[in-house]
């Protein structure tokens, strides 16, 4: 089944370095000097013009030549530059300067062991690393192991109050000592190196044109960016770094533009609550990951725009930002859901200034974002969407009810509509093409897809075909163009020789009338016919209202539940296990393999628990 966006193209965008979409744009000069960055646990505040000129200064003391005092960095000796840290205003300066060069950076991930450091620097072939303090006791002996010398690893965040990482840091260049450099000698500020469509701008690792109301559209493109930045369901993707281009980032831009001129017929939001009348974010999502990245870095960036900036995901400092600095914007997921809606002081939390609830990375039950909905204001926006690393960030989002002359509308549980530009198809296992309503493997095609993997031609020939990308995931369309998740591809089960699909069971258990557990994952562990089949094993953490009842009788109910409601193949034969917790990434994916791991090596020992 062929599918083509129901929005306009997005507009013809220049072929320039992204840096002058960010930056450089003739509406910025308007722009009040707001606050771009407040750090959440500090209180420290980043004005819009002081963070231009930090990144238009640590670019330079980037690229100057050495003989002027700079590093002498330039894409054509084959720099790449690695940045391993926690949230902060330096981490996004860094992520621009390197724009403003037309120099790759890698994104490392600052929750890797030292083994997946290793990987990342070793795939990257990074040249160079930016890190915060903290990092760098990790960080050093990795690189040296990776071929990396220690006077290539750099300091973006100097050591915190705790002093860690504060000998490490001791006399090496930091992003500090690089602007401050450049100010005090008066280097000359670089010229924004010129980059195509093609030009490599980063490395993720994948684990109606004058239709804006006059007067308040300003507001109306707030809200608008927020939502298109923040309602995706990333997917998790292959273990591979995944190419961005500049063209990839300013046709994503082309894409939000055309998004925020459609929503804004449909939809006037209330003036922000915040003192200085622009929105605030709570910037908690990794940037190492693309949605983190693409909300706070870009997204951020084309309307004016608070981030209150977490380093670490913390439900309690979470808690005390949203009325302290009157949040208008959550980019939630699944996980960090669960825990708000079931934190015991959540109803005393004022969520008064919040517009707009997007939730991503993963799969929301429809009862748990209805559970959050009921805390936000009753005119609050809550939506969700789809993307994934190799489509720069988005594929398909929610419209807003009444969008392009009332052809659109938002309905319960459905992924949405696919974005302006974009083409997909939905394809069975042989390669046909799917029917209408039948599920089958999305594939997508577009100019905001990625160049391809870094350095991984197997991996580009399975999934950038002929121009098409293989996503994977299956999807159904319905007769008015609007997609339905039914599956990550790679997780589904094959049981008697039917597919079985572990979100269908996951959605069934906590349909269970009687709420007894708060979250749950299925997935294939050994018990089959044959020593290669799997059958489907649940695991299931228990509400009050379970933990009260006590394990015996929940397994039980929720065993007697989905047998009633699913097919006979596709029981948990597996059985059902009560944890106290679903171990998932920090972005919200699901982590089966450790829960599948575990659980083979307690079936060996003979010590498997919660099996029916």
């Amino acid at each position: 089944m062929y599918v083509k966006s129901p929005y306009p193209e997005p507009p013809a965008l220049p072929e320039v370095n992204a840096h002058y979409v960010f930056f450089k744009r003739p509406d910025q000069a308007e722009w009040p000097n707001f606050t771009i960055h407040v750090d959440a646990e500090s209180g420290e505040r980043v004005m819009f013009r002081d963070f231009a000129s930090q990144v238009q200064d640590f670019a330079t003391g980037l690229g100057a030549p050495r003989s002027q005092g700079g590093m002498g960095i330039k894409a054509e000796d084959k720099e790449i530059i690695g940045i391993m840290a926690e949230n902060s205003s330096e981490y996004i300066t860094a992520v621009h300067a390197c724009i403003y060069l037309a120099t790759p950076f890698a994104l490392l991930s600052s929750y890797s062991t030292p083994f997946e450091l290793k990987h990342a620097l070793t795939l990257s072939k990074a040249t160079r690393v930016f890190a915060d303090a903290k990092y760098l006791k990790t960080l050093l002996p990795v690189a040296k192991a990776a071929g990396l010398s220690s006077d290539k690893i750099h300091v973006l965040r100097p050591a915190g109050k705790d002093g860690k990482g504060a000998a490490e840091a001791k006399g090496r260049k930091s992003l500090r000592s690089i602007v401050e450099g450049v100010r005090k000698k008066g280097i000359k500020t670089v010229d924004i190196r010129p980059a195509t469509k093609t030009t490599l701008a980063y490395l993720v690792f994948s684990s109606g044109t004058s239709g804006l109301p006059k007067g308040s559209w300003k507001r109306q493109l707030f809200l608008c960016l927020s939502i298109l930045a923040n309602n995706l369901f990333i997917s998790p993707s292959s273990p591979a770094a995944v190419m961005i281009s500049h063209g990839n980032l300013i046709y994503s831009v082309g894409q939000a533009m055309v998004m925020a001129q459609v929503m804004a017929l449909v939809h006037t939001p209330p003036p922000p609550a915040n003192p200085e009348g622009v929105p605030v974010t709570l910037a908690f999502l990794p940037l190492h990951h693309t949605y983190g990245l693409h909300s706070y870095c870009f997204r951020n960036l084309l309307a004016p725009h608070t981030l209150v900036l977490m380093p670490q995901w913390d439900v309690n400092v979470a808690l005390r930002c949203i009325p302290q600095y009157k949040v208008s914007s959550l980019a939630l997921i699944p996980s960090v859901v669960h825990q708000l809606v079931n934190h015991p002081a959540i109803e005393k939390i004022d969520f008064s200034s919040v517009q707009f609830m997007g939730s991503g990375a993963a799969y929301l039950p429809p009862e748990l974002g209805a559970k959050m909905a009921k805390l936000l204001p009753t005119d609050a926006q809550v939506t969700e969407g789809y993307g994934m690393s190799e489509c720069t960030i988005a594929a398909i989002t929610q419209p807003l009810n009444g969008m392009l002359g009332g052809k659109l509308k938002q309905i319960p549980g459905c992924t949405g509509v696919l974005l302006p530009g974009m083409e997909a198809r939905v394809v069975r296992d042989d390669g046909t093409e799917a029917d209408v309503n039948e599920p089958g493997e999305l594939w997508l095609r577009s100019p905001n897809v990625a160049l391809g993997y870094w350095n991984n031609p197997k991996a580009n020939k399975e999934t950038f075909v002929d121009g098409w990308l293989h996503t994977g995931d299956k999807f159904r369309v319905d007769e008015n163009g609007n997609f339905w998740f039914a599956d990550r591809a790679k997780d589904t089960l094959k049981v008697s020789g039917a597919q079985v699909s572990p979100v269908e069971i996951e959605n069934c258990l906590l349909d269970q009338p009687d709420k007894l557990i708060i979250d749950a994952t299925v997935a294939g562990v050994s018990g089959g016919r044959t020593s290669d089949e799997k059958v489907p094993r649940a695991w299931v953490v228990l509400s009050a209202e379970g933990k009260a009842r006590g394990v015996a009788e929940v397994v039980k109910t929720l065993d007697d539940w989905h047998k009633t409601h699913l097919s006979k193949y596709k029981h948990l034969r597996g059985g059902i296990e009560v944890v106290d917790l679903i171990p998932k990434s920090p972005t919200g994916k699901v982590l089966r393999r450790v829960l599948q791991d575990k659980y083979e090596k307690e079936l060996k020992k003979g010590k498997v628990k919660g099996k029916l």
